[in-house]
């Protein structure tokens, strides 16, 4: 059997539309195992993230997901929609911010705005985008935001 075939991308460069929103899916529920793996996978050893009986001494009182998890899922939910296979490298995190914090079993939803784009002049065949994340919760609110600069591949020739 002869058919299509397809094969799945984020987007080029030039496929890239600065103002638009890009609205990533699905979600991603967070997990105990999430957070205490992360957590002790990158030796962050804080007690907020690790030690329930703390935990519950403070003003969440509860563990709270790692905040780096959180940032690191919020670029992931982007990958599949944007930049799977057409990204060339990171090039820079600006106003990474959590102005809410992230529990177990909060659900993430992530959208991305594209607000800046150029042509790389050193490096033919690239141009460097700018991204503006931002991560919700399954209520609405803003857990997360970050501006990403990456160098991302032109559609080929």
């Amino acid at each position: 059997m002869t058919g299509r075939r397809i094969v799945q991308r984020g987007l080029y460069f030039d496929e890239l539309e600065e103002g638009t929103v890009y609205v990533h899916s699905p979600g991603r529920t967070v997990t105990e195992a999430d957070n205490v793996l992360f957590t002790t996978l990158t030796m962050n050893t804080q007690s907020l993230h690790l030690d329930a009986a703390w935990s519950a001494q403070t003003e969440f009182g509860e563990p709270l997901v790692n905040s780096m998890f959180t940032l690191s899922t919020l670029v992931g939910l982007s990958v599949a929609q944007l930049t799977q296979g057409t990204i060339v490298a990171n090039l820079g995190f600006s106003e990474v911010s959590f102005p809410a914090p992230v529990r177990v079993g909060d659900t993430l939803y992530a959208e991305t705005q594209v607000i800046g784009r150029r042509l790389s002049s050193s490096r033919p065949g690239q141009g460097i985008a700018t991204f503006a994340h931002t991560m919700r919760n399954q209520d609405g609110t803003v857990v997360a935001t970050a501006t990403r600069s990456t160098l991302m591949r032109v559609t080929p020739a």
